[in-house]
């Protein structure tokens, strides 16, 4: 899913936001925590394609890397920021010695923008087939319930 469609809904709960000149996807001002990583954002890198889904209990998010494996795939969260990298690792056959590249490997990189209403330190994460799934539970004060009412 393109930053730019997502959802009206999704934006004003801080989910995802537009990106960024570099290819992230933050708030229009930078933060100091994305600053930190200033040098490795300044590397070419490509914007993976990725789906939210919200449902009552959290959202799932897809992100298509493809060639990207379990060892070269990074996922970080640092208070709201979450950030997924990944490496294609070329493999080459033994016995042979690259003589020549004009393709170099991909190189994933999506930052997010985490809502309060998100529990970061429960997120899992699997990856298959080139499809990273991350499903981040909505925190217990965000999750809908119901109030019992007592008769007086």
């Amino acid at each position: 899913m393109n930053t730019s469609t997502v959802p009206a809904a999704y934006q004003e709960r801080g989910v995802a936001f537009a990106q960024t000149p570099a290819g992230d996807t933050a708030p229009a001002s930078a933060r100091p925590a994305e600053q930190a990583g200033a040098s490795r954002r300044n590397e070419p890198a490509i914007v993976p394609a990725v789906d939210v889904i919200e449902d009552a209990t959290g959202i799932t998010l897809y992100a298509d890397l493809p060639g990207v494996s379990k060892e070269s795939l990074a996922l970080d969260v640092e208070r709201d920021t979450l950030t997924i990298e990944g490496t294609v690792q070329l493999v080459q056959p033994e016995g042979l010695a690259v003589r020549h590249v004009e393709v170099e490997r991909a190189r994933y990189r999506r930052v997010f923008t985490l809502s309060k209403e998100l529990d970061s330190q429960q997120v899992t994460a699997e990856l298959s087939q080139g499809v990273l799934k991350l499903r981040i539970p909505k925190a217990q004060h965000a999750q809908p319930r119901r109030i019992p009412v007592n008769v007086a």
